[in-house]
């Protein structure tokens, strides 16, 4: 299983941002596909997350602010950021669990600043 992470970069406080993910192999019928994030210094910690049926969960921080999709047939997550904030700034990391399995894509940088 490979995840292949794009979007992120740069973007001024209260502007938005969409991070996209892409996962390719054997990743089952039934998983949960996330973004996770860690600032420097911090914790890596969830973002936001979602099942194959839909279900979601969001970080606090982030709720109504954010929002994650998936499309099951093409295996791709996406994460709409939108009233991004400094606090926000971090490396943004896509992560899929199938069964006791879990995976990583590479980091994206998400920086807001003005």
């Amino acid at each position: 299983v490979q995840l292949q992470a794009s979007g992120g970069g740069l973007a001024q406080p209260g502007g938005s941002l969409r991070l996209s993910c892409a996962a390719s192999g054997s990743i089952g019928s039934f998983n949960t596909m996330a973004w996770y994030r860690q600032a420097p210094g911090k914790q890596r910690e969830l973002v936001a997350a979602i099942t194959t049926g839909g279900s979601t969960n969001y970080v606090g921080s982030v709720k109504g602010r954010f929002t994650i999709s998936r499309d099951n047939a093409k295996n791709t997550v996406a994460l709409q950021m939108n009233s991004l904030k400094s606090e926000d700034t971090a490396v943004y990391y896509c992560n899929l669990v199938v069964g006791r399995d879990w995976y990583w894509g590479q980091g994206t940088q998400v920086t807001v600043s003005s």
